[in-house]
């Protein structure tokens, strides 16, 4: 039983159908997400994304980064850089859905 559990959670992993615990937010979050993802990241990323004071938020990017990586740096910041923390804000799923979103290049 064992075995079958493991080799089912390795297939999920590799096909990519391990997704998240976490339910999508709802439409109206997703548009506040959109907007934060506009104005306030735009801030410092350029309203366009293409880079500024921060580097660029384009899905090309972003594709050689792992998404996990990104949902930290989103929550927690990057010590040392103007990169803020966004945890008190957003929540996990939040974050998650924000790097999808950059990732499928949504709201530009």
């Amino acid at each position: 039983m064992k075995q079958y559990c493991y080799k089912t959670l390795v297939f999920c992993m590799l096909t990519g159908m391990a997704a998240s615990v976490h339910p999508a937010p709802d439409a109206d979050r997703q548009a506040e997400l959109l907007y934060l993802l506009k104005h306030d990241c735009g801030s410092c990323h350029g309203m366009t994304r293409k880079g500024g004071l921060g580097p660029p938020l384009l899905p090309e990017n972003l594709s050689d980064r792992p998404p996990q990586l990104m949902v930290n740096t989103v929550l927690d910041g990057r010590p040392g850089t103007p990169m803020p923390p966004w945890r008190g804000e957003l929540s996990e799923q939040d974050a998650q859905w924000l790097v999808e979103a950059m990732l499928r290049g949504e709201g530009l």
